[in-house]
């Protein structure tokens, strides 16, 4: 019998195992796609997935995607997880299943009056304190707080160029800047401005808004996911960035992947971002959160600095890789660690000695991941695309579907990848979509941030398999403009 079986605490890790092998608590995970959680369901018993993207074709046990889903305009993350709590096939899906609780990438006010109506508790920190945390003006703020330093920079406004320059000028930050908005995908809220041109490009949407504005420095980007639970802050293992390769989205700076492997970083940047991490967890504390949120770092290349880059209060991108490392077999996948925090359970861990073996190189094999989007201005209606499982890259470099499958924990070696599908048959394509998603277990950038070739195989040989035909001026069209939103 575990502790809390008994009225007791749970007490050190092979009970918190045990107490998810035999979780009698359905817990859902209400997202676009099962991307960022999948496999967790290993894990976890109860654990489900409600979907709006049918990435799986039925086949995926703990998958709900409802069957009517009639074309609607989304805006958001937030309004497809809104329009899935209230379809009627979800609410008798999960009531069916008994009172449980729900968790998000991302979600609103609306979403916590939904899940309450639904009869599910959110376990996550509350939508008002993650909306102010996730503004890149609060996190600098609190960074500089926690004694977590960022790039060089000022926070202000600017409404025309020479307003930018003035402002970059008192804080010595030079003419070659980088501007960010307070919310958003990085790659849609982030601004590169060397002169006047690029100030014009760009006015429209940094004119009218408080602004981080930073020096811009020749940076390698790196990630970061920890857990804020009462014995203290988890960390991660550290990974690189994949950022702004036209192969795989349209936008400059905004994030497409990761490459997760021993010696990612130095020992030096390691420790600090593994310390840095930990004292932005203590600095959340003390403003009532709680759970997990990701980190991003940046590396200055010409004087080694590291920088705090933004936080993420939220799952993020990078945590389906995070949860499949070998420090994730050998303790369990960090969300877990999340979820324990929301479970109504009393546990005692060592978080120190959790951090201590998460630190070391035995503990991180490799893994990377390449979020594919539509890069051209195409709209189309999908007949072909690529079905989700295991696919093999032949010796001529062409691909093929080999074996069906849940996720990417079967992979064998460097010869497969698993592909998630997020848009299929039947559905658009349009500039900035998400299109769909490859893991492998063999590193896609190389040491001076450029794509291997094997990951440009990977690539082409993924658009190969996708056909559509062209919309019309005449037909029914998706609003590209409020689509191209991240939905992994």
């Amino acid at each position: 019998m575990t502790g809390s079986a008994a009225g007791t605490p749970l007490r050190g890790m092979s009970e918190v195992r045990a107490f998810f092998r035999t979780n009698g608590t359905p817990v859902h995970f209400v997202s676009p796609t099962a991307f960022n959680l999948l496999g967790i369901d290993r894990w976890v018993r109860n654990f489900f997935y409600v979907n709006y993207f049918d990435s799986f074709e039925g086949n995926h046990p703990r998958v709900l995607v409802p069957k009517e889903r009639p074309y609607r305009d989304f805006e958001s993350l937030e309004d497809i997880n809104n329009y899935l709590l209230a379809h009627k096939e979800v609410i008798d899906w999960t009531q069916a299943k008994g009172p449980g609780k729900v968790c998000f990438v991302m979600f609103d006010e609306q979403t916590e009056r939904l899940a309450a109506e639904a009869g599910l508790e959110v376990i996550h920190p509350s939508a008002e304190l993650r909306h102010q945390l996730d503004s890149k003006i609060v996190t600098t703020q609190l960074g500089n707080e926690a004694g977590v330093p960022s790039v060089p920079n000022t926070l202000g406004r600017a409404t025309s160029f020479e307003a930018l320059r003035e402002l970059a000028s008192g804080a010595g930050l030079g003419e070659d800047l980088v501007v960010q908005t307070p919310y958003g995908d990085s790659g849609k809220t982030t601004f590169f401005i060397r002169g006047e041109r690029d100030w014009d490009r760009c006015s429209g949407d940094v004119g009218s808004q408080e602004l981080k504005v930073m020096k811009r420095i020749n940076n390698c980007a790196a990630a970061v996911e920890a857990v804020l639970t009462r014995c203290g802050t988890v960390v991660g293992p550290l990974m690189t960035d994949l950022t702004g390769y036209p192969e795989l989205t349209p936008y400059k700076g905004g994030w497409c992947g990761n490459d997760i492997f021993p010696g990612a970083l130095s020992d030096e940047h390691r420790q600090r971002a593994r310390t840095l991490t930990q004292k932005l967890g203590d600095r959340l504390a003390s403003q009532g959160y709680r759970g997990f949120f990701e980190v991003d770092y940046l590396v200055d290349v010409d004087s080694g600095e590291l920088y705090l880059g933004e936080i993420n209060p939220r799952v993020s991108g990078v945590s389906s890789i995070t949860n499949c490392t070998a420090g994730a077999y050998a303790d369990m996948p960090l969300f877990m660690f999340h979820l324990l925090e929301y479970m109504g359970v009393e546990y005692e861990v060592d978080v120190e000695d959790i951090n201590r073996r998460w630190a070391q190189d035995a503990n991180v094999d490799v893994w990377s991941q390449l979020v594919l989007k539509q890069t051209d201005d195409r709209v189309e209606l999908l007949t072909e695309a690529p079905r989700t499982g295991v696919w093999q890259m032949q010796e001529d470099g062409r691909i093929a579907f080999s074996r069906w499958g849940n996720d990417w924990h079967s992979l064998h070696d460097e010869s497969e990848a698993f592909y998630l599908r997020v848009l299929g048959p039947g559905d658009y394509r349009y500039h900035g979509a998400d299109l769909g998603v490859l893991v492998t277990r063999v590193r896609m950038q190389t040491e001076d941030n450029r794509l291997t070739d094997r990951a440009r195989q990977w690539i082409s040989g993924i658009e190969a398999q996708f056909a559509g035909t062209p919309v019309r001026a005449d037909d029914p069209a998706p609003r590209t403009d409020a689509l191209a939103f991240k939905t992994a």
